[in-house]
């Protein structure tokens, strides 16, 4: 089959201020194994330019392609943008085929199938596997209902087989470097970069995270493979940073220094950057000059806020020390800290945030990242957040980056000042200034100086945003209005195989979602 991978433009992001652009990693995750099974497969990345939906559409009607297979790494605010361009290329080509994937249709597969009649088929979960069955059963004009993991539509109605069962070695299915030209990527101020992953999932139990279901459980490549396909990416195409996906790449200490050991040991000058978590780096405190010597130089650690009551609440699982601890070893072994902060939630106020400002300030971490708290359908804080009122009603703008839910005691003006105010004092304080100036690694004063060039930007595009063209105000409907009924009870996007008891007792699995 010719088939086209699509990934579409987000005009919402803000990190595409600096005109610098990492390639579409889900997506070429699904390409390589689509490659080795004989396929013609494409890749349209939108993000250049960004195309214009017309343009975009044009280009893919163009190529003619048998199937053209959806996805975005926005997720959630990028799904308003492939409903576009899906209905405009089904119209073009009535006898292609439409696929989706992702994390917002994995769970939203109802609705989509319903009210997207283009929509042939959703990947529900990982897509490796599923994709690979799915195109073949529909090249080989077999029935849908063969292929477990995907959502379809049986007489007209929606509906979806059991899931698929998660992938436990995930170096069975290798990436489709092959899909794209590695001169057009760029990242950390105009170097050759790749998104790369070294695990999939998390093992903590944060109540608003809408990525923890969607992998199910946390599993990890082999690290000596992992270290020789950076290193392979270096020497053979000069990629020189590798920015982890991964959402908790250090939770098994073990695997990790492994990685670490192997891709020293490939003796290869790059930069990594990744997230992780304060715990883990307390934890390793012994080998972070390993992290340094891999090209660790940055971390982004997700302390979503410096109130213990809120991370109760949300079951960060964290402690204010042990934040405070991680950004002075990273800051001891010369590598960058990043420290994610959260606002929005319902009865935040003044003084809070003015008590957060002189926290995230006594941190010190070397740069923040202020977001604002959004909720998702699958995941347990849902329902914490259902009954709030909804202010901004454009979802392609349900990115982190802008206010979504209205809050009790503070409009979306005034804490939208807040979160200015408490993003230009923490970056623009002497200790952060000084280090711009005068740090002594000229490989890290670049990063800080890339960043303050990129964050500046957005920073004044994101104010210009707010004040002349983001339509903020309620129209008095709740989030439960917006999204529907909560949908924890389908987190899990994958099916869990229990080994065998000692006894002999045979496998079970875990929540396996229902047909509908």
């Amino acid at each position: 089959m010719n088939i086209l991978l699509v990934n579409v433009p987000h005009p919402a992001i803000g990190s595409r201020i600096p005109k610098e652009q990492l390639p579409p990693f889900g997506l070429l995750c699904i390409g390589g194994p689509l490659i080795d099974d004989g396929h013609h497969v494409e890749l349209i990345d939108a993000e250049f330019g960004p195309l214009s939906l017309p343009d975009l559409i044009a280009q893919i009607v163009r190529r003619s392609p048998d199937a053209v297979l959806f996805g975005h790494s926005g997720s959630s605010s990028g799904h308003p943008i492939i409903t576009q361009v899906s209905a405009a290329v089904a119209q073009a080509m009535p006898a292609a085929t439409i696929v989706y994937g992702g994390v917002h249709p994995t769970y939203f597969w109802r609705e989509i199938l319903a009210n997207e009649p283009h929509v042939k088929a959703i990947v529900r979960g990982e897509g490796e596997e599923t994709a690979r069955r799915l195109m073949r059963a529909i090249e080989q004009g077999k029935p849908l209902d063969t292929v477990s993991g995907i959502a379809w539509r049986l007489d007209g109605l929606p509906t979806a087989n059991q899931v698929a069962p998660v992938i436990t070695d995930l170096d069975a299915y290798r990436v489709g470097w092959e899909l794209i030209d590695h001169a057009r990527y760029s990242y950390w101020g105009g170097k050759r970069a790749v998104v790369i992953q070294f695990s999939r999932g998390c093992p903590h139990l944060c109540n608003y995270c809408g990525q923890r279901g969607f992998w199910t459980r946390w599993r990890h490549r082999d690290p000596v493979r992992l270290a020789r396909e950076i290193a392979r990416l270096n020497r053979e195409h000069g990629v020189e940073v590798f920015n982890f996906a991964d959402e908790n790449p250090s939770a098994g200490r073990k695997p990790w220094r492994k990685f670490l050991e192997a891709l020293i040991a490939e003796n290869v000058s790059v930069t990594l950057v990744g997230s992780t978590r304060a715990d883990d780096i307390v934890r390793d405190a012994d080998i972070l000059h390993l992290y340094k010597k891999a090209g660790f130089e940055r971390f982004l650690m997700g302390m979503e806020n410096t109130d213990e009551a809120t991370l109760k609440l949300i079951r960060k699982g964290g402690a204010i020390a042990s934040d405070r601890e991680a950004i002075r070893l990273l800051r001891r072994h010369n590598i960058l800290s990043m420290a994610t902060w959260v606002a929005g939630f319902d009865d935040q106020t003044d003084a809070d945030l003015f008590r957060g400002l002189r926290q995230l300030v006594s941190y010190d971490a070397d740069q923040i990242q202020a977001l604002y708290v959004t909720p998702h359908r699958w995941t347990p804080y849902y329902r914490l957040a259902q009954d709030r009122p909804v202010v901004q009603r454009d979802p392609t703008k349900w990115d982190y980056k802008h206010q979504v839910l209205g809050m009790s005691r503070m409009s979306p003006g005034r804490l939208f000042v807040w979160v200015k105010l408490i993003e230009a004092v923490a970056q623009l304080r002497p200790k952060a200034l000084m280090r711009w100036a005068w740090h002594p690694d000229p490989k890290i004063r670049h990063a800080i100086r890339w960043y303050y060039r990129m964050g500046r930007r957005v920073w004044l595009h994101e104010i210009a945003g707010f004040l002349f063209r983001d339509r903020v105000g309620g129209d008095g409907r709740s989030v439960a209005d917006h999204l529907g009924a909560a949908q924890d009870h389908e987190e899990e996007a994958s099916l869990v195989v229990r080994r065998p008891r000692a006894h002999g007792a045979t496998d079970t699995t875990l929540k396996p979602v229902s047909s509908v």
